[in-house]
């Protein structure tokens, strides 16, 4: 009913760890980084064309609750800043592919980087 119209905010950098338990996969992984995505929706689980994306660091001590609240932090600043350019008429998705300010984004969508 909404194509191209409805974006999702998910806890893990799409391509990586769509669905469930992200923070959990990442540590168990023993991976670096992890981080949040905003993407468009499509049929495909979580499999929309990235966005923007912003990671945070995987620290030694982590588990699911800090890393949880690190990346929670994240979310509530960047999916905000990306509902901002749809409502403006800046973004848009254009045959499977997402466009920002007339210019079309990589494939890992904008990383932004907030201190």
């Amino acid at each position: 009913k909404f194509p191209n119209k409805i974006i999702n905010i998910h806890p893990s950098l799409l391509p990586k760890y769509p669905g469930i338990n992200t923070h959990q996969r990442a540590i168990d992984a023993g991976d670096k980084e992890h981080g949040v995505s905003v993407h468009f929706v499509t049929a495909d689980l979580d499999g929309g064309p990235v966005i923007a994306q912003e990671s945070v660091p995987i620290l030694k001590d982590d588990t699911v609750e800090t890393l949880a609240a690190r990346v929670l932090e994240k979310e509530h600043i960047l999916y905000p800043k990306v509902v901002s350019w749809f409502a403006s008429g800046r973004l848009h998705m254009k045959a499977g592919k997402v466009i920002l300010d007339h210019k079309e984004l990589p494939h890992t969508g904008v990383n932004v980087q907030f201190q």
